[in-house]
């Protein structure tokens, strides 16, 4: 039996309760965790995210070109795809809050990744219209590539999305898990934590955007998804670098969260015909809940006991698990709520893109930027915004509302929706400005011609998304991280994923239906392949009166919402 010596064991007021290292002993709050160890998570997800973006945003080009899909098609299929990737990491939460924990399964969705992007490289290789059987190689864009090529270019994207559902909930989780709670000062950084990852994160999204787009859409598709493959490795080994600086958190009770959660709600469907008043009473015969644990989620309460079950001394749950379950309904009505903000959120890396392909892109008179590299102006505004944002807006607005978050979650999530509202009406007026320009110099049936307006017009709407994020997005990430229960935290960050993959697949069935509604007899579809005959404004002014609805909607039920900790506002 070796003896522990004074520096194998932390001083007792440098422990961080709750937290060990990855050898299972107590970790010195001076020597582990903090901005030391969240720089190297932070570092792995800016890898991440430039390999995702790098896929995601041109995926419409490679869609409509190589694979010689029409342009609703492949609009479907980018949300489809984005919408699962956004889903998964619901089971990747599930497995690693259950089973793995977040930084073994951080390992594998590496490699996954790592393989996925392998596999979406040679996919490229295989076919390449220059080398096809095309009579013409200049109209070769045209030609339907093999059969294999489409199955195993899919195969492939869907291993990404496989992978960045484990890989995306527990990076930002085993983030924050950096920060003890109990700390002041680590309380306060844990808050900067999510606006300084999101910054950081969007670095690497605008390195993605200007430099994979251009390889992409000028040198080669297999060299522009083989970039993304060699940085997702280096990304591993630098997380691996990491491992002796990291907090691991020791799980309170020895039962899976899930199963804790998932009696209460058997239970309570089991005790379902059972009165809260039969209970109560019983319950305050054996002083063993007040009658005003009833007064919310009143059915969820059923789960606590029954009279017969007091008689029999059956085991019930308890008052804690209740209240986690409570805890994760509450959050419900604000997931519903903010899904029309994932569906606008999904046009910029599909229809805005389209736009941007049949306008004047030259910035000089020989060199032209990529339509996906656009999007880089979101993160740009996201950039240059989350400074403003920390450093001046939050210090006064915690002056005026003497609260150390500034304004509320809830407020900083309805701020960003609210201007996804204006980028929708700013999309739909420049859309209807190309409308008549192209009308004006006779383009409307050239569809392959430049319409002679700058694409810096659609700037704008990409700078209100931008801003709109920094509220929306990291508001999102740190309610649904800060909401559920401690041992959850994984599975908080795959659900406010999920709104953006149940969005996605809304933004796909909207599409699909508009398509078959404004199609037939003659009539050009709001999404016709010649984009100078469609309506792509009709389907924002669309998209903006849904988010006018969903808007108040939110108000209303942010307003009635009880934070799960007192004081946390």
């Amino acid at each position: 039996m070796s003896i522990a010596t004074d520096a194998e064991v932390p001083l007792l007021n440098d422990a961080v309760e709750g937290s060990i290292d990855f050898k299972g002993r107590p970790v010195s709050r001076s020597k582990s965790g903090g901005w030391r160890s969240a720089s190297f998570i932070i570092g792995v997800e800016v890898a991440e995210r430039f390999a995702y973006y790098g896929i995601s945003s041109n995926l419409i080009s490679y869609l409509t070109g190589p694979l010689g899909q029409s342009t609703a098609t492949a609009a479907e299929n980018v949300n489809v795809w984005s919408g699962t990737a956004s889903l998964l990491p619901l089971l990747g939460a599930f497995l690693a809050d259950a089973f793995l924990g977040r930084y073994r399964m951080i390992i594998v969705a590496s490699v996954l990744y790592i393989l996925g992007l392998g596999c979406l490289a040679l996919s490229a290789v295989f076919y390449s219209p220059i080398s096809s059987d095309c009579q013409n190689a200049a109209d070769s864009i045209s030609c339907s590539p093999p059969r294999f090529q489409i199955i195993f270019f899919f195969f492939s994207l869907y291993i990404v999305a496989l992978a960045q559902g484990g890989h995306k909930p527990c990076v930002q989780a085993f983030g924050a898990d950096q920060f003890d709670e109990q700390d002041p000062a680590e309380c306060k950084a844990k808050s900067s934590f999510f606006n300084w990852w999101y910054f950081s994160f969007c670095a690497g999204v605008i390195v993605a955007l200007f430099v994979l787009s251009y390889i992409q859409d000028n040198l080669s598709w297999g060299l522009g998804f083989g970039i993304p493959c060699v940085v997702m490795c280096l990304a591993l080994i630098v997380f691996l670098l990491g491992t002796f600086t990291y907090r691991f958190r020791v799980q309170s009770d020895e039962r899976s969260p899930f199963l804790r959660i998932g009696t209460v709600f058997v239970r309570a469907a089991r005790n379902w015909k059972t009165t809260p008043s039969a209970i109560s009473m019983e319950a305050e015969a054996h002083g063993i809940l007040p009658y005003e644990g009833f007064q919310q989620y009143k059915f969820l309460n059923k789960a606590l006991l029954r009279p017969n079950d007091l008689k029999k001394d059956e085991k019930v749950c308890s008052i804690s698990d209740v209240e986690e379950a409570k805890a994760v309904l509450r959050l419900v009505p604000i997931w519903a709520t903010c899904l029309v903000y994932a569906v606008v959120f999904s046009q910029s890396t599909t229809l805005f893109t389209k736009q941007g392909v049949t306008m004047d892109r030259y910035i000089t008179p020989s060199f032209q930027i990529p339509a996906a590299s656009l999007q880089s102006v979101i993160s740009l505004s996201i950039v240059v915004f989350i400074p403003i944002y920390d450093r001046i807006m939050v210090p006064i607005a915690r002056a005026i509302s003497r609260k150390p978050s500034g304004i509320s979650m809830l407020q900083r999530i309805g701020t960003g929706i609210f201007l996804s509202f204006l980028s929708m009406v700013i999309a739909a007026l420049v859309e209807k400005k190309r409308l008549q320009t192209a009308i004006e110099y006779g383009l409307v049936d050239i569809p392959k011609a430049t319409v002679p307006m700058s694409v810096w017009w659609l700037a704008p709407q990409y700078m209100f998304f931008g801003i709109s994020d920094v509220f929306t997005m990291v508001g999102l990430q740190e309610f649904f991280y800060d909401q559920v229960p401690k041992e959850l935290k994984s599975v908080g960050l795959a659900l406010y994923l999920s709104i953006f993959g149940i969005g996605s697949f809304i933004s796909s069935f909207l599409i699909s239906v508009v398509e078959k509604a404004t199609s037939g007899q003659g009539q050009d579809s709001w999404f016709s392949d010649n984009l100078n005959r469609a309506h792509l404004d009709y389907f924002y002014w669309l998209l903006a009166g849904l988010s006018a609805v969903a808007f108040v909607a939110y108000l209303y039920f942010a307003k009635s919402y009880i934070y799960n900790r007192k004081g946390n506002i």
